[in-house]
This record gives C-alpha cells, structure tokens and sequence, in this order.
C-alpha cells in the first residue's frame, strides 16, 4: 500500500528519493511495503554488493529487502517519517512524524528512531 501522490526523483546529490505531490499530514501512514527476508549467511554475502547499501537489519542477524519505495527514502537527522518493522507480516510501514509539504522529499532515519542523532556509516550530505 502507498499513498497516492509519492514518488521518485533524482536529487542533487544523494541519488534518488522519495517525494510528495500533495501536502501530508502528520501521522499519515504513507506506506505499508513487503519485505523479502534474509539469512544472516546472505547478509555477510550482500555486505560485497551495492546492494547492501538499501538493505534493512531484521529480527535477529538476518537482514531484509523492502518492496517499493522503501529502500530509496533517504536519511536525514531531521526526518519527517518514521520507519516500523513488522516481524509477524513481513513488512515495513512508513509514516509521517509531522506535517510534510508539498514536493518536499520524504526521509526517514537509518538508525530506526526519527530523533536518534548517532553517527551512521556514511558522510551525511
């Protein structure tokens, strides 16, 4: 499930995100994606590939895959979304943590809580 109105676009400079067409407002769930499951074997495997870079840490060492826009919503300190993984259903829900205007681009914090300031992997653009 995603709402309508989002979609993809290449940004200045951090590769494609995700968007809004319509303003939304807060506490918007905007997505509601499956999620392919992987072992912790595959995850040490998927470390080699780009593919690592859009991957999700799951329920114990195992890591997972998201359908549709998840893996492309980019990481900022400040999000205006929110991330929640479902171990029963397999799936990842984003939803809006405060009001988000119109063509702002959607983004959620790597580190699973939207106020949560450590250091990820990667310089912050």
């Amino acid at each position: 499930m995603i709402i309508s109105g989002i979609f993809s676009a290449l940004t200045e400079d951090k590769g494609f995100g995700v968007f809004t067409k319509k303003k939304i407002e807060a506490g918007t769930i905007i997505e509601i994606s499956p999620v392919i499951v992987m072992s912790a074997k595959e995850k040490v495997d998927l470390e080699k590939t780009k593919l690592y870079d859009y991957l999700f840490n799951w329920k114990g060492k195992k890591c997972c895959m998201a359908m549709g826009f998840v893996p492309i919503y980019n990481h900022s300190y400040e999000s205006n979304c929110e991330y929640f993984q479902d171990f029963e259903y397999n799936t990842i829900m984003i939803k809006a943590i405060r009001s988000i205007a119109k063509h702002e681009e959607l983004t959620i914090n790597y580190n699973g809580t939207f106020n949560n300031k450590k250091k990820v992997w990667f310089e912050v653009v």
